[in-house]
């Protein structure tokens, strides 16, 4: 009976395989009696097909598109390595998309800092701006500096300067160049900022300056905040953190790399190899190794696929991140020993120079505290978390007199707070047009709630119920407590081998170390030589791609139609190998965890447990 059963299947098998192949016979011919491409079968041997039949029509459609495709892939990259160049050739200058004027050059102060102080005049295209309006307060946009240059405040017309200029307040920008001054500190820096600061409060009597502050300069703001009281307006805080070891498992793995890497001697290592200059490729490749599936695959799939319309906004964005500028070997120890290792910004012990401590509960001008559920390098951890730190209760932020209020977007990324024209649109506009509402509020903390399609000018139109401001509580504002322990034994750590290091190591890479051998490692890192190789100076062969190709593909462009099969089984490949690589950045996540929580724990393999719960909110 068993073996009648399985003749029978294989007789019935060979039936339907017979019948589709006939099947296709007399599909085939009709098609070529109305006169339509044959098709082709595409699968694995001895596999039904799994979808509609491929025909040679679609197959060399593909081809050619996929040969057009790649010519103008080649060439947006070394139109990339040229711009590089040049830029640098240029000496990087700030990529505003605005026309300005220099106010104040702190590198002619006693205390010489690298940054500058500029008044923006409108649009770099020359069209009129807004005319300022002056009932309206100054705002003065500070650009981080965090491995790039600036500008990425005022990148395009739909920016954070863009908008202000929109609703007519007169606009600074702070600026800051390539090199650090000779022996430059975060005292030196905080001192030009505060001048700053004067100088534009002295130019608009009556009207304090709103202060605006990026990522690095959020924390700077909120510290000149903290040291100019009576002096400023409303503060603004975009992705900027404070609270350096709040997060929790998978949200933000850049707070283990402190210990993980041994400590805080490793930058004042590069440094020192850098002749005294930290460079700031170093911060831009940490960056990308948050997220590599992005950095080294989709970002390039994105350009592949959709080369027709997104070279433009690949090679602009590229010029901003592929300058890459310095810090001091003093600013970038004291960074990651006191702030990032030590987060002594949090608990108010920050020194920023002999006679200044920083120290939060000192801020009496309004904080706006912008934040993204997206943002892997300042999560709302970092950014809300010091807040219930400082004041502990509702109650005490009410009797301090400060007003604090927070907006949460729920999927931007951290460079989309800064960069996105959307965010600029709804979020920045709003929050520029509700200043006066943010300096009448009662003190206490505040949830800003913009509702779908609101914006400024909708604020405007519609009054409160576009923009609310809904009152929070201090106590309800709890997030995962961190391993504060294991982050002692971490600064322990640092301050062990930062200690060795200049004891032993450090003499010898000074000596070693010379303006030659820094060039030489600045130019062989390979942030840089990724890009830079590709140009016609370093691959002459490019110039046939650039010259020949390229202007004939541009000029005469196939692109397969929307409805190739092909299309989207390249779609489902990309996607495919995005999960993998998302997969595998994962899996060694939690192996940094799972390793920091062994090296640091009280008690190996318990994780955080001997800590605090690191579940969540």
């Amino acid at each position: 009976m068993a073996m009648d059963g399985t003749v029978t299947a294989v007789k019935a098998a060979a039936s339907r395989q017979e019948a589709a192949a006939c099947g296709h016979g007399q599909r085939e011919r009709d098609r070529a009696v109305r006169g339509e491409a044959p098709t082709a079968s595409v699968g694995v041997a001895g596999a039904p097909s799994s979808g509609p039949a491929l025909s040679w029509s679609d197959l060399l459609e593909y081809q050619r598109d996929v040969w057009e495709r790649s010519v103008l892939f080649w060439d947006t990259l070394r139109q990339r390595a040229d711009d590089m160049l040049e830029h640098e050739r240029q000496g990087l200058p700030p990529l505003l998309d605005f026309r300005s004027e220099t106010v104040l050059d702190a590198r002619t102060f006693p205390h010489p800092a690298n940054y500058a102080l500029l008044r923006i005049l409108g649009p770099a295209d020359g069209t009129q701006a807004v005319a300022p309006d002056p009932t309206k307060p100054p705002v003065i946009v500070v650009d981080p500096r965090a491995g790039h240059g600036p500008g990425i405040g005022g990148f395009k017309q739909d920016s954070e300067v863009g908008m202000a200029l929109g609703e007519g307040h007169p606009v600074y920008f702070v600026v800051f160049f390539p090199e650090p001054c000779r022996g430059q500190t975060l005292a030196d820096v905080h001192h030009a900022l505060r001048r700053f600061v004067e100088t534009v409060a002295g130019r608009h009597p009556g009207k304090p300056p709103v202060l605006y502050g990026n990522c690095q300069a959020g924390w700077a703001v909120a510290l000149l905040s903290a040291d100019c009281c009576g002096l400023v307006g409303a503060a603004v805080l975009n992705g900027s953190p404070l609270s350096y070891w709040g997060g929790e498992s998978g949200v933000n793995p850049m707070r283990l790399a402190g210990g993980l890497l041994g400590g805080a001697w490793l930058a004042e290592l590069a440094a020192d190899l850098g002749d005294g200059r930290f460079d700031g490729a170093w911060l831009a490749a940490n960056f990308e190794n948050l997220k590599p599936e992005r950095a080294i695959w989709e970002k390039y799939a994105r350009l592949f696929t959709e080369v027709d319309t997104e070279r433009e906004r690949f090679l602009q964005f590229e010029r901003w991140w592929g300058g890459f500028y310095f810090l001091g070997r003093e600013e970038i120890a004291a960074i990651v020993e006191n702030l990032f290792i030590g987060n002594q910004v949090e608990q108010g012990v920050f020194r920023i120079c002999e006679d200044c401590v920083a120290d939060l509960r000192r801020v009496r001008n309004p904080l706006v505290v912008f934040a993204s559920e997206g943002d892997d390098i300042t999560p709302p951890h970092q950014a809300l978390g010091w807040i219930p730190a400082v004041y502990g209760s509702t109650e005490a932020l009410k009797a301090a007199g400060q007003r604090i209020v927070y907006l949460i977007n729920p999927h931007v990324g951290h460079l989309g707070i800064f960069v996105s024209a959307a965010v600029a649109r709804h979020e920045h506009r709003a929050i520029l047009a509700s200043l006066a509402e943010i300096e009448a509020l009662a003190p206490g903390l505040y949830e800003m709630k913009i509702e779908d399609g609101a914006s400024g000018e909708a604020h405007r139109a519609a009054g409160k119920a576009a923009i609310r401001f809904e009152p929070r509580a201090v106590e309800d504002l709890r997030f995962a407590p961190p391993p504060r322990e294991a982050f002692e034994r971490v600064r322990a750590v640092s301050e062990t081998g930062l200690a060795l290091y200049r004891a032993f190591l450090k003499p010898w890479v000074q000596t070693a170390s010379n303006p030659w051998t820094a060039e030489l490692l600045r130019w062989l890192h390979p942030m840089r030589t990724s890009r830079y190789l590709l140009s016609e100076e370093f691959q002459p062969w490019m110039r046939l791609v650039a010259a020949a190709a390229a202007a004939q593909v541009a000029a005469n462009r196939h692109r397969a139609r929307p409805g190739n099969s092909l299309l989207s089984q390249e779609r489902a490949v990309v996607g495919a190998v995005s999960e993998a690589a998302e997969a595998a950045r994962a899996f060694r996540d939690a192996a940094a965890e799972q390793g920091f929580a062994v090296l640091y724990s009280r008690r190996p393999g318990t994780g955080w447990s001997s800590a605090g719960d690191d579940a969540g909110r």
